[in-house]
């Protein structure tokens, strides 16, 4: 069972400006508990035991708010990229030195907001020379897709939507030389590989990138469906 998670907390939420003009976008509340917050809670419910996470625009206000873990009994340990996030597959491959070199771990975006079961996705089994496993959602509306599924195999078509969730290899993001590098290009060369596994959820997800999806999930104008299980435990 996998014990090790990321949190992709570096991101400058440009979308939900001015709010993060002072406010790094993890910290923005919905539903009275900050985005983070409700991220760390799901993985300590799914038995997560230590957290790295990324930090960037604004990241001492995380590291404040976050601390050392305790509340949610968890070991979190932070990765500083300084005044410029280094991208997902950047701050990912300066995150897996704080992790163990040859397991998988959790990635999650930390404006995610969803029920998806990550207990579900700890306890999924592991294949030798797999190098990720990717949470596909239906894309919402006015959203493109990024890949699509092929049986159990993710593959290179934009039909459906990658959720920010997902377990990774810490091979797939080996610096290479690269300092700041973008993630879709190392999954694509994976997926060629057939070394991508992936499954399509059709429950409650949303990124909270906007002000009208923090309105919608906040229940605010349009409906907004209440995650049942306390957002993936």
């Amino acid at each position: 069972m996998i014990r090790h998670a990321v949190i992709l907390a570096a991101g400058r939420g440009q979308r939900l400006r001015p709010l993060t003009d002072r406010l790094p976008k993890p910290l923005v509340q919905v539903r009275g508990r900050a985005l983070i917050d409700w991220r760390l809670q799901a993985l300590a419910d799914a038995g997560i035991e230590q957290v790295v996470i990324n930090l960037a625009w604004l990241g001492e206000q995380i590291r404040t708010a976050v601390g050392n873990g305790d509340r949610w009994g968890l070991r979190i340990r932070y990765s500083d990229e300084g005044d410029s996030a280094l991208e997902t597959g950047g701050g990912l491959a300066r995150a897996r030195a704080l992790l163990p070199a040859d397991q998988p771990f959790v990635v999650c975006n930390a404006d995610v907001w969803s029920d998806y079961s990550l207990r579900a996705l700890v306890e999924r089994p592991w294949a030798d020379g797999q190098l990720a496993h990717l949470v596909l959602v239906p894309p919402p509306a006015g959203m493109r897709g990024d890949f699509a599924l092929a049986g159990d195999r993710v593959v290179d078509r934009p039909r459906l939507t990658f959720s920010g969730i997902s377990l990774i290899h810490p091979d797939l993001v080996e610096p290479r030389g690269q300092t700041a590098f973008a993630l879709a290009p190392r999954l694509r060369e994976a997926m060629a590989q057939q070394r991508v596994t992936g499954e399509c959820y059709h429950g409650v997800w949303s990124d909270i990138g906007t002000p009208e999806r923090l309105a919608a999930a906040n229940g605010e104008g349009a409906r907004a469906e209440e995650p049942a299980s306390g957002l993936g435990r």
